[in-house]
């Protein structure tokens, strides 16, 4: 026997025995918000076409994809991001809706990332949902409230979302001219926090100065609220400053609920997804480095499907949850029921019909047969590592 076939590759992990069950616990408190908020389920493949993940989706880069080929030379990737996924379904299936579509999802993604360390897997289980043909700020509301109320129902108590809207840094990109490469530059080293490498690329251009000493000064421009009266003061591009006011707006909102404290903002807060064209937000708790959820607006993905509909949507990586939940040492209650039926060689007959009637009342059975040389003690642990709360001897 080959004994490295026993392990997995790198970057991807089995997930067995409490760890499993525990991991299934918190997908479906998280997906039960999602049900609470009328929230539709959906499937999409494992393997699309590279082409609704291309470049021009603004997606993840193509280096980060795992790639195959079909028998007719078309290349396929196993799915990186699933936001693209949802828009080509929803541009297929939903394009005659008159009214909002709300979808969400329970899947797996795959990321072929360079650098592998703890937190960090390339394949993650992901839940999360999308709110499509709605361009209101009620629908950036409804998203972060249901993207709290998913770390609330996760057990979390100490997390912070933080808000920024991409539509700030595009306004004073688009009132300097700066495009294509120089772009994706910026975009990298302000999400960096990267304030020296921006400030060289800016020395290098010819732009207006007002202009540059705000791009320079938005790495820095996070906080509570108050950093959106600052980002408002210092410039007068009208895009600029829509951006803030909806920032504002959301904010006045989440003060209804009491959400408003879960939330600081960030008008350096950007992604390497570059199809967000609004709100943006990453949410982060003790225990991990890595944001667990994200998301924003992206209003022109649709559109390059051939369905234009204005949506936004988050994405939450419960796998990074889960590490967060277990160096915060928080515990996630088991549900120990149903019945270990241990029956001795000559009983299968009267254990079999004895597991029939406690299985049509709906209570989990699982048999074994009796052997001698375990004890009482070692059934009992074999039951609770089992999730069953009774032991029974026929």
């Amino acid at each position: 026997m080959k004994k490295d076939l026993l392990h997995t590759p790198e970057g991807v992990r089995d997930i067995y025995s409490t760890e499993c069950v525990e991991k299934k616990i918190i997908e479906n408190k998280l997906h039960d918000v999602c049900r609470l908020y009328g929230y539709n389920d959906i499937q999409t493949p494992s393997i699309e076409y590279f082409d609704v993940f291309s470049k021009e989706r603004g997606s993840v880069p193509s280096n980060e994809m795992f790639k195959l080929f079909d028998r007719y030379g078309n290349t396929l990737v196993l799915r990186p991001d699933m936001t693209p996924s949802i828009a080509r379904a929803a541009a297929k299936y939903f394009e005659d809706h008159i009214l909002p579509i709300k979808l969400c999802y329970v899947s797996n993604t795959f990321i072929n990332v360079s650098k592998y360390y703890q937190g960090r897997l390339k394949e993650n289980t992901v839940i999360g949902a999308e709110l499509i043909d709605d361009a209101s700020i009620d629908a950036d509301y409804e998203i972060i409230c249901m993207v709290i109320d998913c770390m609330k129902n996760a057990g979390l108590t100490e997390f912070q979302v933080e808000l920024g809207n991409v539509a700030f840094f595009n306004g004073l990109l688009k009132d300097a001219g700066i495009k294509g490469d120089t772009y994706e530059e910026l975009l990298n080293l302000i999400n960096e926090k990267n304030y020296i490498g921006v400030e060289e690329i800016l020395n290098n251009l010819n732009i207006d100065k007002n202009t540059a000493k705000v791009l320079l000064e938005l790495p820095q421009l996070f906080g509570q609220a108050e950093v959106l009266d600052k980002a408002r003061s210092l410039t007068n591009i009208p895009e600029c400053i829509e951006a803030v006011d909806r920032l504002t707006n959301l904010y006045e909102l989440l003060k209804i609920n009491g959400y408003d404290k879960y939330v600081s903002f960030d008008l350096g807060e950007l992604s390497n997804h570059t199809y967000y064209t609004g709100i943006i937000f990453h949410a982060f708790t003790f225990g991990t480095g890595e944001p667990i959820a994200s998301g924003g607006r992206y209003d022109k993905l649709l559109g390059q499907f051939g369905c234009d509909k204005a949506s936004i949507g988050f994405s939450l990586i419960i796998d990074r949850l889960m590490a967060a939940i277990n160096r915060q040492n928080i515990e996630i209650e088991v549900e120990y029921s149903g019945v270990l039926l241990v029956y001795s060689e000559d009983k299968l007959q009267d254990a079999v019909k004895r597991a029939n009637e406690l299985r049509k009342d709906g209570i989990n059975v699982c048999m074994i047969r009796k052997n001698n040389n375990k004890s009482e003690s070692q059934y009992i642990e074999y039951a609770k590592a089992s999730q069953l709360s009774d032991v029974v001897y026929i």
